[in-house]
């Protein structure tokens, strides 16, 4: 399939999950054209904030590649990524990301994807919501544990 065909699917798998309660987006991630994986988003279906279309994608492509890393793929959003969204198609290695629409567009139907990018650009102490570090001496020892491990997997 090529890029336009992909996002066509991305966008009707995002019509699709309005008619059944879930949120107005869909996601396919493909590798040489082909579909790896696709979903929609399900956050009230599934009472799961994290149940964002790119999220649901990528754990399916994942479990059906059998991998943590989806490298050589490209995934199609019927919405510019979200920060947790990019956030996993960062950690998830994704060579590319296409959208059809933008975060303004998400605000203007009520979705926070865009305050959500702009907290993340404000100083710690200027977020909505408190942030403060706790217990960094103990919180360390899990860290010296995993720079110690010698057969660790990387990711």
């Amino acid at each position: 399939m090529n890029k336009e065909e992909l996002m066509r699917r991305a966008i009707v798998l995002s019509e699709k999950s309005v008619k059944t309660g879930g949120g107005p987006f869909g996601a396919v991630i493909a590798k040489d054209g082909v579909v790896v994986a696709e979903a929609s988003n399900s956050v009230t279906l599934d009472f799961d904030p994290t149940a964002h279309a790119e999220v649901n994608a990528i754990r399916t492509a994942c479990n059906r590649l059998r991998t943590f890393d989806l490298e050589g793929c490209e995934i199609y959003c019927s919405c510019e990524p979200c920060p947790m969204c990019l956030g996993a198609i960062y950690w998830a290695h994704i060579d590319r990301i296409y959208y059809a629409n933008d975060r303004k567009a998400a605000a203007g139907i009520g979705f926070d994807d865009d305050f959500i990018y702009q907290e993340i650009g404000r100083d710690l102490a200027g977020r909505h919501r408190p942030i403060e570090c706790l217990l960094p001496e103990e919180g360390k020892k899990a860290f010296d544990m995993w720079r110690q491990k010698g057969d660790k997997t990387e990711y």
